[in-house]
């Protein structure tokens, strides 16, 4: 059976969103505004449901999708996310209104390698999400690692770049950058003493890292 059909089939099992998340599904894909492919968000859903974590950190808001999908999941958790796009951080204000949400989903607006103290306010954070530019990954996790609570997982998405990662050759050289960059970031996780990581193909790739020693 071919991976497209696997992954046809597994989409179709998905049980039917809230309206309110399918109008914004529907709304990212007219707009070519990148969120989550559906397989990959319920997959890092599953997983919060096991750790259940208090306290979520996101880096890379977009329009605010995977952080409200979070915060209706896990309606006693704060999500705080950080969003540097002027436009995509205005239309997450708007949806997390819409939700009703205010209280539970903290945006913040600025580039998250600037504003570490902003962010420090509400740690630690039992799970850090990263979902942003994707040649800044290793900054992220080094820098927002820092706040990672006792027993915390960092998950990491877009790590397969829609399998340019295992490709033989990219012919765009913008392109090819950022694959090496994506790659030298996958290596280094996977090589990285102070953290066990998995990388989960599923959606774009997510990497799982936890902390060792934190068991």
């Amino acid at each position: 059976m071919q991976n497209d059909q696997i992954l046809e089939y597994i989409e179709k099992m998905i049980p039917d969103r809230k309206k309110e998340f399918m109008e914004i599904e529907e709304y990212a894909k007219q707009q070519d505004v990148p969120i989550m492919e559906l397989i990959g968000i319920e997959t890092l859903l599953q997983l919060l449901r096991i750790q259940q974590p208090k306290k979520v950190l996101e880096i890379g808001t977009a329009i605010g999708y995977s952080a409200l999908r979070m915060a209706d999941a896990f309606p006693s958790s704060q999500i705080v996310s950080i969003e540097r796009d002027d436009t995509r951080y205005l239309i997450a204000v708007e949806n997390v209104k819409k939700f009703q949400k205010e209280s539970q989903v903290i945006l913040l607006k600025g580039d998250a390698l600037e504003i570490e103290e902003e962010v420090k306010a509400y740690g630690p954070f039992d799970a850090i999400f990263i979902d942003a530019a994707k040649g800044q990954y290793q900054k992220f996790f080094h820098l927002y690692s820092k706040l990672l609570a006792n027993n915390g997982v960092i998950y990491s998405d877009n790590i397969l770049f829609h399998g340019l990662v295992a490709a033989e050759k990219v012919e765009s050289r913008n392109v090819r950058q950022l694959v090496r960059k994506i790659n030298d970031y996958n290596k280094w996780l996977m090589e990285n003493q102070e953290y066990y990581t998995a990388i989960l193909p599923v959606g774009d790739g997510i990497a799982i890292s936890k902390k060792r020693g934190s068991e």
